[in-house]
């Protein structure tokens, strides 16, 4: 096959690089945030996405010169380039057909584009170990140094002002970055390890995922002569099949980014990207000041906080662990910034240990509220939350602002929150909902609008609810 695209440009120090060119990404996104996902890439890169039949997946085109760009985007888990996409593949009969297909299929398709992102993609994430490297360069405690949950990707905030930094650390020099040259000249020499990994949804195919995994892998390992590695692989090679859709992409991101800015984590946190996907659900403004109530390890105001810096966040939960855990997280991204030499460490947020059916909150002082409640299941009781719900939506409503306050919330408990919803119909009403997958469950992300009634002057606030347990920690715990 031919190596590099398009015409040769310099790029300085003697090193060359394609001209731009464009290309498919893909990437997977929380399930049920794919119109949000779509809207994020329109406002941040300028493309118009698509959102695939097979949920959890949206398709967009960039130009080369935008592929940093696209790792700042926070409502992805994965991402990779798309090499041929089949919107109607027609699947043979017979199983043997069917997987012959397969493996005459690897010879045909156009890869050339594809490997040429994958490499630039390699670029990029270098230039951020080599800033991560720079960060941390001062001692660390040694309690962090055994600590698995330390290794995290770097918060994406960061990655935009360090960007402008590039340029300057490259030129200099040391010891282990020429090591680090001649450790990869060595690598270029040697035969790629790679990996094939098939994702299958439908009903009306002969064969299985790992079928195909194999017979597919077996004929790129033979086009490339590259070596199959499951474990320590360069390129992941992706084969999603979505009833009579195909789609072929590498793999441009090693782990989801989903866990980008906890290092504490808890039993139940909440993936990163579907924090960010609520935040947006509720489109916060400057100086808004924006609450949970049941913060966990602080994912949502954490998520909030680095993308609108220009409001204010304010997180607590009853059980002293889980306020513990987003105070760590909190000083972890703090600590980021120091390192990276920013201007403005500090975050606009606090944390407090609260009862979150009597926030310690002047009533109406609250233009967002957004939060991940009990879904009865690890966390709480389905009992419990009969009680807990109504408790709660009552002081949310207390504290936020009549007429201009909304709320998000996200449950799986899905009976026992619109009956509660309508239990405090005076207060609240419902927006729309977005149907989402957390963890293999079926949940709900509930968009509300306070009414203009002031509280206090509805039978829903002057009629007392059931009080929350005596002891929250039994009947909420540690949320996110």
């Amino acid at each position: 096959m031919s190596e590099g695209t398009g015409p040769i440009t310099s790029a300085g120090e003697g090193e060359e690089v394609p001209q731009p060119f464009s290309v498919t990404i893909g990437a997977t996104v929380p399930t049920g945030f794919e119109h949000t996902a779509a809207e994020e890439v329109h406002e941040k890169i300028g493309a118009v996405a698509r959102v695939s039949k097979d949920r959890g997946r949206i398709y967009f085109e960039i130009t080369t010169d935008n592929l940093p760009k696209v790792h700042h985007l926070k409502s992805v888990d994965n991402l990779f380039v798309v090499v041929e996409y089949y919107e109607n593949y027609q699947f043979k009969d017979s199983k043997e057909e069917a997987l012959l297909d397969f493996q005459q299929l690897a010879s045909t398709l156009p890869w050339t584009n594809a490997l040429e992102v994958w490499k630039m993609n390699n670029s990029v994430k270098k230039k951020r170990s080599r800033r991560r490297g720079a960060a941390n360069s001062k001692p660390k405690p040694s309690s962090d140094a055994s600590d698995p949950e330390k290794l995290q990707t770097e918060p994406e905030a960061l990655q935009e002002k360090d960007e402008q930094k590039d340029a300057c650390a490259e030129q200099e020099t040391d010891p282990q970055t020429e090591q680090d040259s001649e450790t990869q000249e060595q690598a270029e020499n040697k035969p790629l390890k790679f990996r094939v990994t098939c994702n299958r949804a439908g009903d009306k195919h002969s064969f299985t995922s790992n079928d195909a995994a194999r017979d597919f892998g077996g004929a790129v390992q033979e086009f490339f002569q590259w070596k199959a590695d499951m474990t320590k692989f360069d390129v992941e090679v992706l084969l999603n099949i979505h009833n009579n859709e195909v789609v072929i992409g590498i793999a441009l991101t090693e782990e989801s980014l989903h866990r980008r800015n906890i290092t504490h984590f808890g039993p139940t946190t909440l993936r990163s990207t579907l924090a960010y996907g609520m935040l947006r659900l509720c489109k916060p403004q400057v100086s808004d000041v924006i609450v949970d109530p049941m913060c966990g390890t602080g994912a949502i105001p954490l998520e909030g906080v680095i993308e609108w810096t220009h409001s204010f966040f304010l997180s607590g939960d009853n059980h002293d662990m889980a306020v513990s855990r987003t105070v760590n997280n909190i000083n972890h991204i703090v600590k980021r910034r120091q390192d990276g030499g920013s201007a403005s460490p500090g975050l606009p947020i606090d944390t407090a240990q609260w009862d979150l059916c009597h926030l310690p909150m002047r009533t109406s002082s609250v233009d967002i509220i957004t939060t991940d409640m009990p879904f009865g299941k690890r966390m709480g009781s389905k009992k419990k939350n009969w009680d807990l719900y109504p408790s709660c939506l009552r002081e949310m409503a207390r504290v936020c602002r009549p007429g201009t306050g909304r709320a998000v919330v996200l449950t799986q408990d899905k009976k026992c929150f619109q009956k509660a919803l309508v239990r405090m119909s005076g207060l609240w009403r419902k927006s729309h909902t977005v149907w989402v997958n957390v963890g293999g469950l079926h949940a709900g992300v509930f968009v509300l609008r306070r009414t203009g009634a002031n509280f206090g002057t509805t039978p829903e606030d002057v009629r007392e609810p059931h009080r929350a347990p005596e002891s929250q920690e039994e009947g909420v715990q540690d949320k996110v």
